[in-house]
């Protein structure tokens, strides 16, 4: 069986994605989380509801997409753009396996920079009272499954895709998907919230979406858009070689 996962694009996709300029932003939203948290801590106390609108109103609403956005994207955006991409597609290696290990370190890079400082943000909040934070954190790595399958199909669909993702990001999932009762339930957002609101202590987060669709709308969402990405590839192949 041909293996999904090669490590030598795995090693020139996490190069580019960690390059200066994005791994500054990259760094920034975290910092971001954690100095609010703290500031949050000192000046409330622990309190589990505020604990739960910074991590579901920042963290989980609009930190978890952008940071999909950059590395998503970024996985492969910049090589179609600038058309390195056709050195990479000469090279005896499998189209599949160039998506797939590109998805794959596009999460990884993705809950490093979400999750991780989520799970840190809610344990500066309330200590975890409730199971908040690893509610979050839980539902943060999830979302950054779906994000970057997502992101990085809109990297094979257009040159514009970090402004895309933006847009997506800010305004459907942070705005719409906070506020719009019809847009929640096709909210990445809050297919994850679902998640977090089985792992914390009854009550103490409530999702839009029950747990079985969620789940099946994330695995559904995410591999639909690795396999759109894998024929949207191929056929830039096909077009190159013609």
């Amino acid at each position: 069986m041909h293996s999904l996962y090669h490590p030598t694009v795995a090693r020139l996709t996490y190069r580019g994605l960690l390059g200066r300029r994005r791994a500054a932003v990259l760094f920034t939203l975290p910092a971001l989380l954690l100095i609010i948290s703290a500031a949050v801590r000192l000046l409330t106390g622990a309190d589990d509801d505020t604990a739960t609108k910074v991590l579901g109103g920042f963290a989980l609403a609009t930190m978890v997409p952008l940071i999909g956005v950059i590395a998503g994207t970024g996985a492969i955006g910049p090589e179609i753009d600038d058309g390195s991409v056709v050195y990479l597609l000469a090279k005896p290696v499998k189209r599949p396996t160039i998506v797939f290990t590109k998805f794959l370190v596009a999460t990884g890079v993705t809950v490093v920079f979400s999750a991780v400082p989520t799970l840190i943000a809610g344990l500066l909040l309330n200590g975890d009272s409730q199971h908040i934070a690893l509610a979050y954190a839980i539902a943060a790595a999830v979302a950054s499954v779906a994000y970057s399958a997502l992101f990085l199909l809109l990297g094979t669909l257009t040159r514009h895709a970090v402004v895309a993702g933006l847009v997506y990001a800010l305004i459907w999932e942070s705005l719409f998907g906070n506020l719009v009762p019809g847009a929640r339930t096709l909210s990445v957002q809050q297919w994850a919230l679902s998640l977090a609101e089985r792992i914390a202590a009854p009550g103490a987060i409530s999702s839009d979406v029950g747990l079985p669709v969620a789940l099946a709308l994330l695995a559904g969402v995410t591999v639909a858009a690795i396999w759109y990405a894998g024929e949207k590839l191929r056929k830039l192949t096909l077009a190159g070689e013609e």
